[in-house]
């Protein structure tokens, strides 16, 4: 099998599929797939640090024990991939120096994902990449057919970044602006640092996002925002975009991201959040973004990213089973 899509540049292709599951390159062969893992190799949106057009083939390598998938999670007690068709979809065919057909790529292909009844998992790349997703999914259930949990230290809602309009720092924004994305059905949470500023979280508020900030998940419990951010997805939409700036991360445990910002979650914080969130609700998608290897320390970043997923794709299954988690306990006394 070709190991990779013609025209891919030299930095894209899946080296090794995520958690060697099988590889597709074709449409057709998202028949009966539960979930769809798909890189989005492109960086081309960031205002600082480049480098996470590397993030998915490394993210990709960031686990991987050389066996066939077999993942059994100790706390939901569910092997995904007993439970669900996992397969790798390959890099977008993403072109240097041009975002925009980069985008229009991976639109492409998150539809395709989509019209299989398929659940796309998308791999940064930069954060810019939200809003072909979104458009994918405003094309398939409507701009209000969907909600938004955003995981992340910055909401991505500036009308622009340095001048430029499509960037990492403007998805949100141009998707309420562009009318792929209903405003009220957003929930952000983890924001923290000098940015944004007061004219975005004014914006934000009259267009009916919902946010806490890094102090208020300190000040209300983790577990407890995450449980407002299900209950007001659960309220706004049938289905929910769950999306991962991996920058949420104090920088001790994700040095690897071109915007770090001192003071966010723990990996074990944002793992349990994540495995919350998706355990909860009804996913139409799932990213993680912004990992970016030139800045890795040990690939802590990308293992973080990679666990991430897993943890994603675990719940789904445990939903799919319609079970209760049953995690391993050995009862004493």
């Amino acid at each position: 099998m070709q190991p990779n899509r013609p025209h891919e540049a030299s930095y894209v292709g899946v080296g090794v599929t995520f958690c060697r599951v099988p590889l597709v390159l074709d449409p057709a062969g998202l028949a009966g797939v539960d979930i769809a893992v798909l890189g989005a190799p492109f960086d081309e949106g960031v205002s600082y640090r480049p480098g996470a057009r590397f993030g998915p083939r490394a993210i990709r390598l960031a686990e991987d024990v050389g066996t066939p998938p077999s993942r059994p999670h100790m706390e939901l007690g569910v092997d995904p991939f007993a439970e669900l068709r996992v397969v790798d979809y390959g890099d977008v065919e993403a072109v240097p120096a041009d975002l925009a057909a980069s985008h229009v790529a991976l639109r492409r292909m998150v539809g395709e994902i989509l019209a299989a009844g398929a659940l796309p998992v998308v791999l940064g790349g930069d954060h810019s990449l939200s809003a072909p997703v979104m458009q994918a999914l405003a094309e398939r259930f409507g701009p209000d057919g969907y909600a938004v949990i955003h995981v992340d230290t910055h909401a991505d809602t500036g009308a622009e970044v340095h001048g430029v309009v499509n960037s990492h720092g403007t998805p949100f924004y141009r998707g309420v602006a562009e009318g792929f994305l209903t405003g009220s059905n957003v929930f952000q949470f983890g924001l923290r640092g000098a940015w944004p500023g007061s004219e975005e979280f004014a914006w934000m508020g009259a267009s009916g996002f919902r946010w806490r900030t890094m102090e208020e998940c300190l000040d209300r419990g983790l577990d407890a925002v995450v449980a407002e951010a299900v209950a007001f997805a659960r309220e706004r939409a049938p289905r929910v975009y769950l999306t991962v700036d991996i920058d949420a991360l104090d920088p001790a445990f994700a040095p690897g991201t071109g915007t770090p910002e001192p003071g966010g979650f723990s990996t074990r914080e944002l793992l349990r959040a994540v495995r919350r969130i998706a355990t909860a609700v009804d996913l139409a998608a799932m990213d993680v973004v912004e990992v970016s290897p030139p800045y890795d320390v040990a690939g802590i970043t990308a293992l973080a990213a990679h666990r991430l997923v897993l943890e994603t794709i675990s719940a789904v299954a445990l939903r799919k089973g319609g079970r209760e988690a049953q995690p391993a306990r050995w009862e004493t006394g």
